[in-house]
């Protein structure tokens, strides 16, 4: 079996930025994904849309682009799928397929990795389970692409899941869409449906512990996407505990359904167009880094010497444990950089993490979590690992001067 430059666990925006970046830099890389294309949460989870990636003016002019580089190019690729001026994320797919397609990336669909191997301080292979059976391949760097940090798991790495306190994660939600809504009706009938939501809930009629209907109606004319539903106290890495969420928030999208059919005028011909696949997760396993990015630091913006990325999306917590959120807003005319020693297990010296599992405390990782920023940071982990390759250095003694300088060279805002 071919051993790669690299390895990348977890298809999703980090991972193909990840191995996209690295390939284009000259190394051979696998990507491994679960399913059966690439997006991971965008596609799988339906997690629309993309959270603020930009520093804005007082009329919401964009004054610098926080999350730049390959999520640009990736935002600049969707407008040329997209038909007219549909906001539609499904074109991300294709989007994805060819840029790792042009980069020459080997993509692996449909397999797990169950197992790693390891020597001292690297990880020396992976084994993975896919319709061919079982294959174990080597290669000299690994990312952990994989949002819920499956790998760092496996491999025995530092890692806390949910919140420090208790274990709790945010709640996972399954989002769905449906057509033939009269949309101009529902924005005006909008404030008694929201009132409407909050009795029932408040009476028991309504077994959905979220506030509030969480809905956007960008995507084409007649479409209104829904993140209304809240499945709590459910461990997302626990296998049965997860199964059971995803029929729980299934249920929620019947009742949430009925609901509007029955109290709003604008949803009198409409019907669910879909759901998704997989229930969608905010928070899970996150490393305990070399460097771990709390609330306190994107709150005060420090300004870590080895930015690799930076962003301004509040903290963003959906109470673990029923009702409520809480926000914690970033000021207007700052923003907060993401160190790339959060990226490093302590463990290893040849494994990175991107996306979702970045090192942070929960209170952090609400905010740091959102797809513009966890794209940035798969260029950085890809770009930093050929960096590395073709310097003999590992991801703990790359020199970042040299990270940062391509990253920037690539279009990246650090």
């Amino acid at each position: 079996m071919k051993k790669y430059n690299l390895i990348v666990v977890g298809g999703g925006i980090s991972g193909v930025a990840a191995a996209v970046s690295a390939a284009r830099d000259g190394l051979s890389v696998l990507l491994v994904e679960g399913s059966g294309n690439l997006g991971g949460a965008m596609s799988n989870s339906l997690v629309y849309p993309f959270m603020g990636f930009s520093l804005d003016d007082e009329n919401d002019n964009v004054v610098k682009l926080l999350s730049a580089g390959i999520f640009t190019e990736m935002r600049e690729r969707h407008k040329k799928y997209s038909v007219d001026g549909n906001d539609n994320y499904e074109w991300y797919k294709m989007v994805f397929d060819d840029m790792v397609t042009e980069a020459g990336v080997d993509v692996l669909f449909h397999s797990t990795v169950f197992d790693v191997k390891k020597k001292d301080d690297k990880i020396t292979g992976v084994s993975i389970a896919c319709k061919s059976g079982v294959l174990e391949i080597e290669a000299d760097f690994f990312v952990d692409a994989t949002g819920d940090g499956d790998v760092i798991a496996l491999a025995g790495c530092e890692f806390v899941n949910g919140r420090e306190s208790d274990g709790l994660s945010q709640p996972m939600t399954t989002c769905f869409r449906m057509i033939n809504v009269d949309i101009p009706l529902f924005i005006k009938e909008l404030p008694m449906i929201q009132a409407k939501f909050k009795e029932l809930r408040e009476n028991g009629t309504i077994k959905n512990p979220r506030e509030n209907l969480l809905l956007f109606d960008l995507i084409c004319e007649g479409v209104l996407h829904f993140n209304s539903t809240r499945v709590v106290g459910k461990n997302p890495v626990d296998a049965f505990e997860k199964s059971k969420a995803e029929i729980e928030a299934r249920r929620q999208i019947y009742e949430i359904f009925w609901f509007l059919r029955k109290y709003s005028k604008a949803f009198t011909k409409s019907d669910v167009i879909s759901i998704a696949n997989h229930i969608g997760v905010r928070e899970s396993r996150k490393l305990q880094g070399v460097h771990v990015i709390t609330a306190d630091e994107l709150l005060n913006c420090v300004d870590f010497e080895d930015s690799i990325a930076l962003g301004n999306y509040c903290i963003d917590i959906h109470n673990p444990s029923g009702t409520g959120t809480t926000i914690k807003h970033i000021p207007k005319d700052k923003y907060y950089k993401i160190p790339y020693r959060a990226l490093l297990p302590k463990e290893y010296t040849n494994l990175l993490v991107a996306g979702r599992c970045v090192s942070s405390t929960h209170e952090a990782h609400s905010a740091i979590r959102i797809l513009p920023i966890c794209a940035c940071m798969g260029e950085a982990a890809g770009t930093a690992v050929a960096i590395a390759h073709n310097t003999n250095t590992n991801a703990h003694t790359v020199d970042v001067k040299k990270l940062q300088e391509s990253l920037v060279n690539k279009g990246a805002a650090l």
